[in-house]
């Protein structure tokens, strides 16, 4: 891996852990459920990408199976809690 590639991989991985923990800072004071829904949802992305990152990091296909599942789990999470947001209850 080139030295270029190794620092970019470092200064991504950096960025990412950062907007987590502004978005957990958000989700902990959101004033709204909604702003809360929005930053759960983008701390799955964030969290997806940065096991995108460790995996390009060490070589593994492992990260990139387990970022599929964090997607997919993600994914039904927002739509669930849409759901309950909107209607005020999840199962019909």
């Amino acid at each position: 891996m080139t030295p270029v590639l190794w620092t970019a991989m470092l200064i991504a991985f950096g960025c990412f852990a950062l907007a987590m923990l502004l978005t957990m800072l958000r989700l902990f004071k959101g004033p709204s459920a909604q702003d809360r829904v929005l930053a759960l949802d983008y701390l799955t992305v964030n969290a997806l990408l940065l096991m995108l990152v460790l995996g390009m990091r060490h070589h593994s296909s492992m990260y990139f199976e387990a970022a599929l599942l964090v997607a997919m789990l993600g994914f039904i999470t927002s739509m669930a809690l849409a759901r309950f947001l909107l209607r005020g209850e999840i199962i019909e």
